[in-house]
């Protein structure tokens, strides 16, 4: 039954393919295409001149899709990615871009990295979708332009900027679980002076993160979920050419889970009201300056905090904090043949816990540099970068790209780079104990090397795209028992010991007909752990998803279908969660100029199914709301 709803988007891409050869629209470079795209080079590049997989999602799109409630699950509908959660809305979740770990995906906001240096991976559940203007997804290793962690791809979001007239908007919505949400702003610009600043709220009562009753940590209550947010950016135009600004972002989360402890008498309790809480901040202050007509500069200074407390019982929590100091001197310089980068980067990680850690800081400084040009229809991108980390010592990542521009709506690209991922704070330092375990100071880098090649057709009304990858990763790090051999044996240290195989095809499509608007990715893939031949954890052989929206004067509305075979829970692939296919319905209806009424169904055939195992997702929802935007 799985298979027949796997091929569904696939069937859907291979007819926007076909429809896309036959058709005789005229090239788009100066139409939808013409966007602008910056995580891919780091430069403003024209998005049907890019040689890399990028998918750009705007305001509109994640408007459409609001119902899904986080940008983990906005994101799992784009192709080469899959997303996991552990339960209720809120709870802690992980995204994995063409099978990588979840912390080898680099999250930055407005430039600026975030994430724990603990866990080493980014914190996707505190992000509200209320604050993103803008998500540029970059699929492949991209460690040659942003270091450590972009083994699988880049994550950018972009809060909102103020242009035009002073505009007030704001949304409020309201729905199945108790959930409310509410969110308003305002933006602009005064001749030369530029602000916007927004704040949001969301609060739910959630549902039982966890729906076995077998269970250990079953607790048959609510998980509920509480954000707030605020964004803010203001800049200056102080001459023609010259720049300067300040950004900020913050949100504060607070999540309850399902979980278990033991009280003084060594028996086991899951009555706790277990909770944590999340706090993601990032602030910037930058100048950008064009010193002659060929030569931009931009220069970046500020800190991205991740803040985690956890309380796992009545006496007992665990706090964890981030700090990200960072600091980029980037020049973008073009030349008679293309355009030149060079940059500089500082980063300076600290964290503050509850246990006690040998280390507490590490310092990484970097150069790059980085070329893209044109000769003809044939396009090239050279990249490299070198990394100088106080605890391990220096990497250096290189990345080369070719495209041949085949004729207006043609173009074939070939890319080939290096990546890695440095070891988290856990895996380094985590406290030993004789029981327990800990961490391990000895551990090298994960390195990993991509090759891709792809093919892109491109029209005023049709975007239509293949890829193919291959990305192999070794001294992968993998906690594991010092004895395997004794089942008494409790003690786990992490090891370079493993090596994966990444490959598969990602395909995208997107066709305007009139009126209607369809859309569709599928991934066939097979992501495996080479030193057992077994399939890497929470990683499907396929999923896609396929769409549509159609406008009928004040209304429009749409659908939306997501679908996964089937992954295993654990790394012996024992434990098989079943595939799914989930549908989603929406209506949004103009009521004038500025007012929309919204409503939004998701899940709407109420399926079942696992992200993780034991662990509950949302049945059938609803969500009504309106939505006040001046144009």
């Amino acid at each position: 039954m799985h298979s027949n709803k796997n091929r569904a988007p696939a069937a859907a891409i291979v007819t926007t393919l076909i429809t896309a050869l036959f058709s005789n629209t005229p090239f788009a470079a100066d139409a939808e295409l013409a966007q602008v795209v910056v995580t891919a080079t780091r430069q403003p590049t024209r998005a049907n001149e890019l040689l890399s997989d990028v998918s750009v999602l705007t305001r509109e799109d994640i408007e459409r899709a609001r119902s899904l409630q986080t940008l983990g699950e906005l994101l799992s509908q784009e192709g080469g990615i899959e997303f996991s959660s552990l339960g209720s809305p809120g709870s802690s979740s992980s995204i994995y871009i063409r099978g990588a770990n979840a912390g080898h995906t680099l999250l930055l906001v407005d430039g600026m990295r975030v994430g724990s240096a603990t866990l080493g991976e980014p914190s996707v559940s505190a992000i509200p979708l209320s604050q993103i203007e803008r998500i540029e997804i970059l699929r492949g290793s991209a460690s040659s332009l942003y270091g450590s962690d972009a083994i699988g791809g880049v994550i950018q979001v972009f809060t909102r900027r103020g242009e035009g007239d002073a505009k007030i908007s704001a949304e409020f919505a309201t729905g199945s679980y108790g959930t409310k949400e509410a969110n308003a702003g305002v933006s602009g610009q005064a001749k030369a002076l530029h602000y916007s600043l927004r704040v949001g709220t969301v609060d739910s009562n959630g549902f039982n993160s966890i729906s076995n009753r077998t269970n250990g940590q079953y607790n048959k209550d609510k998980d509920g979920y509480d954000n707030l947010n605020v964004s803010a950016q203001i800049s200056v135009d102080i001459a023609s050419g010259h720049e300067v600004g300040v950004q900020a972002f913050h949100s504060r989360s607070s999540n309850h889970y399902d979980g278990a402890y033991y009280d003084a008498f060594f028996n086991p309790r899951t009555d706790f009201d277990f909770r944590s809480k999340t706090t993601i901040e990032s602030y910037a202050a930058y100048s950008k300056n064009r010193i002659t007509s060929n030569w931009t500069s931009l220069l970046r200074v500020g800190r991205s905090t991740d803040d985690s407390t956890d309380n796992w019982s009545p006496t007992a929590h665990s706090d964890f904090k981030t700090h990200q100091d960072q600091a980029v001197w980037q020049n973008d310089i073009k030349l008679p043949l293309g355009s030149l980068l060079l940059a500089a980067e500082s980063l300076r990680q600290t964290i503050d816990t509850s246990d006690t850690y040998t280390a507490t800081e590490r310092t990484i400084h970097s150069l790059l540099g980085g070329w893209t040009g044109s000769l003809g229809n044939h396009r090239l991108q050279l990249n490299s970068r070198s990394d100088r980390n106080s605890q391990f010592g220096n990497k250096t990542t290189g990345g080369a790209a070719y495209g041949y521009q085949i004729n207006d709506q043609w173009r074939g690209r070939a890319s080939l780079a290096t990546g890695f991922k440095a070891p988290s704070f856990n895996d380094l330092y985590f406290p030993d104990s004789p029981l327990f375990g800990g961490g391990n100071p000895n551990l090298k880098p994960e390195s990993s090397r991509n090759k891709e090649i792809g093919l892109n057709y491109e029209t005023a009304l049709t975007n239509a795209s293949i890829t193919l990858y291959r990305n192999n990763i070794d001294n992968l790090i993998q906690w594991r028992p010092d004895d395997p051999s004794d089942p008494f044996n409790f003690s786990w240290h992490p090891n370079n010991v493993s090596k994966a195989r990444l490959e598969g095809a990602t395909l995208t499509g997107r066709h305007i007909m009139g009126s209607i608007t369809l859309r569709a990715s599928a991934d066939l893939q097979n992501h495996t752990d080479d030193t057992t031949g077994r399939q890497l954890i929470l990683r499907s052989k396929h999923h896609g998803a396929v769409g549509f929206d159609h406008r009928l004067g004040q209304l429009t509305w749409g659908a939306d279908m997501l679908a996964s075979g089937s992954r295993y829970n654990d790394a012996a692939n024992t434990q098989k969660l079943g595939g799914y296919a989930t549908v989603s319905l929406r209506a949004d209806y103009r009521l004038d100029h500025d007012l929309t009424l919204f409503a939004k169904a998701g899940n709407i055939f109420d399926r079942e199914y696992e992200l993780r195992q034991d662990y509950a997702t949302a049945g059938r929802t609803l969500f009504v709301g309106l939505r006040y935007t001046p144009k």
